[in-house]
């Protein structure tokens, strides 16, 4: 069978050396849309540069989590056939502009869904101060569920009840996808019309990374005063796709603040697609650090 769950989960850990300057951390700030507000400079002019912890998924410009799961032993699957499921990242401190880090991998469950099987990738990193962070990388892999294994966490209720606190809108560029894919992602499905329709789409989507830090970034600008040290986790799960050139409505609930930017204990997200009925592409929650 082209996923053997016993010998994935067998596998040895993975560790690699991995490195990023200024330049990378602008090239992904750019590839989610940073750069349309003056108050952008502080993710994308290097004398007062801040990094968005969400850089965290394509630091060191290797293939993301997603991706580096169908290379773990006992999995012999085809690209087209696999999807990002959801994403989730802890960070100990801030990350720094420019460093070198050892990243070590390993899959830490393998979910059979009936139809489908998720391979969970979970990386830390660290370097030579301590830890960075620990993220984990929920891979869908369409028509390989059905063997009889643990069917893993079921997800609870996508959207909260009750009108949103706040709503931004964010337009997706025609090219967004194409510029995104520098960072490190250069899965065809981004890119190839012809492997988006053997992967069952109607042309290229975006990366779901992408919408991923696209979302985190309004919540830090419009929640959390532009501070990104003050995001201590983000996990969130995708639910749909979106195509470069459409607009995203991103809806946020704000758990325990009373408008003061430190009163903020969690913050429940949800994106939608306007011009398809706000279809849900990804919910979620950002925690922020007391």
């Amino acid at each position: 069978m082209p996923i053997d769950a016993a010998q994935v989960l067998a596998a040895a850990p993975r560790t690699s050396r991995i490195s990023w300057t200024a330049k990378d951390v602008q090239l992904y700030h750019l590839g989610i849309g940073a750069g349309a507000d003056p108050d952008d400079l502080r993710y994308t002019f290097e004398d007062r540069l801040h990094v968005l912890p969400a850089f965290a998924t394509v630091a060191g410009a290797g293939a993301p989590g997603v991706i580096r799961a169908l290379s773990v032993p006992g999995v012999d699957v085809d690209l087209a056939r696999a999807l990002h499921a959801g994403q989730s990242l802890t960070v100990q401190r801030l990350l720094p502009v420019r460093a070198t880090a050892t990243a070590t991998s390993r899959v830490t469950a393998v979910y059979d869904k009936g139809t489908a099987a998720v391979l969970v990738l979970r990386t830390e990193v660290a370097d030579a101060d301590g830890p960075l962070w620990t993220e984990e990388a929920r891979t869908y892999v369409r028509g390989e569920g059905g063997w009889g294994g643990e069917r893993g966490p079921s997800v609870r209720s996508a959207v909260p009840a009750g009108p949103p606190e706040g709503t931004v809108r964010r337009a997706v560029r025609a090219d967004q996808a194409l510029l995104y894919r520098l960072s490190g992602d250069l899965n065809p499905l981004h890119a190839d019309p012809e492997f988006a329709a053997r992967a069952g789409f109607e042309r290229p989507v975006l990366h779901g990374l992408c919408t991923y830090g696209m979302t985190l970034k309004a919540v830090v600008d419009t929640l959390l005063g532009g501070d990104v040290g003050r995001v201590r986790s983000y996990e969130a799960r995708f639910t749909g796709v979106v195509y470069p050139g459409e607009t995203l409505r991103i809806r946020f609930w704000r758990e325990g603040g009373t408008g003061v930017v430190r009163a903020v204990r969690a913050v429940r997200v949800a994106v939608g697609v306007v011009e398809r009925g706000d279809a849900l592409v990804l919910h979620g929650d950002v925690l922020p650090h007391d």
